[in-house]
């Protein structure tokens, strides 16, 4: 099974060692291969537009035949998502406190997390909306320390979610439904994944049962972008790295991580390796240290898929040149 014939591939590592170049090759191999393809990126320093060499911005943009383009801009998302909870606030609020809610929502716009937070809420929905419309997703994600977060964050909300739920159950208001809050199934409520399909809001007030559906809605929708993003049939983690100290030092990190957590890592790309033609002493000398190098790549993930790719004369830049990677990527084995 090739690793296009996936329906979501992640693609991550540390900044500067050509993830968006892969991903973007990736992307346009998939299309030629007869899959409708949606390449997005969750960076906040998208240059998915630098490697198509034209502009695609939060809309979904033809790039070539079979693949779409997006990228999810973080402040939008968090501009988006302040909003919608203001509006909901002031269902249920008095005129004269409108002014606080706007100071509070002033405040949360700068709080940690919050664009991580607006960000994977988004992707859940492009998740879902992506695979009822495209054969294959490709995510061209941030450095490798925001791709770790990303993943782990659909249960840390869960969790959160979770918290609000069991904080609105000891309410006054709510006393009388608690049964209703109760997993039927016996399972632990205090489970981050207990599942939100087996509450009832009947018998809430109006407010409470408004707030109440909106975080098991949010949480339902996370649950099954977790189930997705570990489920190795359909998604794979692919990472990005050069024959150089510090990505292999990093790369390590990431993957003694993501096997930990069991999620469906394909393989690493090892690019920009110095081609056989490259002359000159210095590239003799800088080749004898690659080599030492690929050894321990070799050595390190001896039990993953490794493609090689070699480091090309110019910039890759545009859909020819992004073909003429893809051919790598095909070579190589992917």
């Amino acid at each position: 099974m090739l690793l296009t014939d996936k329906r979501i591939i992640f693609v991550g590592g540390k900044g500067g060692v050509g993830k968006t170049t892969t991903s973007s090759a990736l992307a346009l191999l998939a299309s030629r291969r007869g899959k409708k393809v949606l390449i997005v990126s969750t960076d906040p320093a998208h240059s998915l537009a630098d490697a198509f060499d034209r502009q695609i911005g939060d809309n979904i943009t033809r790039l070539a035949a079979n693949l779409d383009g997006l990228e999810i801009d973080p402040d939008h998302q968090i501009e988006q998502h302040l909003a919608n909870v203001s509006a909901q606030l002031k269902r249920f609020t008095r005129p004269e406190m409108f002014a606080e809610i706007e100071r509070q929502m002033r405040l949360t716009r700068q709080s940690p997390g919050a664009q991580e937070a607006a960000m994977l809420e988004r992707i859940c929905q492009v998740i879902e909306l992506g695979l009822s419309q495209y054969d294959l997703l490709v995510f061209d994600t941030a450095p490798t320390g925001h791709t770790l977060r990303l993943l782990s964050l659909p249960e840390a909300m869960a969790a959160w979610t979770q918290g609000l739920l069991k904080a609105n159950q000891k309410s006054e208001k709510l006393a009388d439904v608690l049964g209703h809050l109760t997993p039927k199934s016996g399972r632990d409520v205090d489970s981050p994944f207990a599942d939100p399909n087996e509450y009832a809001t009947a018998g809430m007030d109006d407010r409470t049962k408004a707030i109440t559906e909106t975080l098991l809605a949010r949480q339902r929708l996370l649950q099954r972008t977790r189930e997705v993003i570990t489920d190795h049939s359909r998604t794979a983690l692919l990472f990005v790295l050069t024959p150089e100290k510090l990505p292999i030092l990093e790369t390590i990190r990431s993957v003694a991580t993501l096997q930990h957590e069991k999620l469906p890592l394909a393989g690493l790309v090892i690019n920009r390796i110095l081609p056989d033609n490259a002359d000159g002493e210095f590239l003799a000398k800088r080749r004898a240290q690659e080599q030492v190098h690929l050894k321990q790549i070799q050595h390190d993930f001896a039990d993953l898929s490794l493609y090689k790719v070699p480091l090309q004369a110019t910039d890759v830049q545009g859909i020819i040149e992004l073909n003429m990677m893809a051919d790598l990527l095909a070579q190589a084995g992917l």
